[in-house]
């Protein structure tokens, strides 16, 4: 894994993303190779380079760490979850 404090963006011309979203590309960029960058429109773009064994390593860490935001999410929002906040706001004062 190598951190890439500022990436040029002109390095990249002619590379299509093989996966992407509003701030996020993930290209390949050979030999095993992948490079996640941070595209800013405002700040200079910032990007993790990753082996083909690292992108299943940090996926599959990622993977975990979206079921932990999505259960805490989901409870928050569970139909008990809800109707306890209702509840508390109705509750008159002791």
């Amino acid at each position: 894994m190598n951190f890439i404090d500022q990436i040029d963006q002109s390095t990249l011309e002619g590379k299509a993303p093989i996966a992407e979203s509003d701030q996020f590309a993930m290209y390949a960029v050979g030999a095993d190779t992948y490079l996640l960058v941070q595209r800013h429109q405002s700040r200079p773009w910032t990007g993790v380079q990753f082996s083909g064994d690292g992108v299943f390593r940090v996926g599959s860490l990622l993977v975990d760490a979206m079921r932990h935001l999505y259960r805490d999410v989901a409870s928050n929002l569970s139909p008990s979850a809800l109707e306890a906040k209702g509840a508390s706001k109705t509750a008159p004062p002791a």
